[in-house]
C-alpha cells in the first residue's frame, strides 16, 4: 500500500493519503468503512435545509413552536 502521510506547518502528522484505488479495495475486504465515507450535499439539499430552517424560524418568531438550546443544535451540527 502506498500511503502519503499529510503533516502540517509543524512537521505533525495529521492524516494519510489513500490512493483511490486502494481505499476501494479496502472498502471492498472491510465493508464497514463505507459509512465513513462523506456523501457531499447536492445543490438542491443545501436549499432544501435552508428554507427548512426558514420555515422553522418563523414558527419559532410566531410561537408556535419553542425554539431550541443552543448546545441542543450545535450537538445536532
Amino acid at each position: 500500500m502506498r500511503l502519503q502521510v499529510i503533516l502540517d506547518s509543524k512537521g505533525k502528522a495529521t492524516g494519510v493519503y489513500i490512493p483511490i484505488k486502494e481505499w476501494k479495495a479496502l472498502k471492498k475486504q472491510y465493508r464497514d468503512l463505507e459509512a465513513l465515507e462523506y456523501d457531499e450535499p447536492t445543490k438542491e439539499q443545501i436549499l432544501q435545509e435552508l428554507k427548512e430552517a426558514v420555515q422553522e424560524l418563523k414558527l419559532i418568531e410566531q410561537g408556535k413552536i419553542k425554539a431550541r438550546a443552543a448546545k441542543e443544535l450545535l450537538n445536532e451540527l
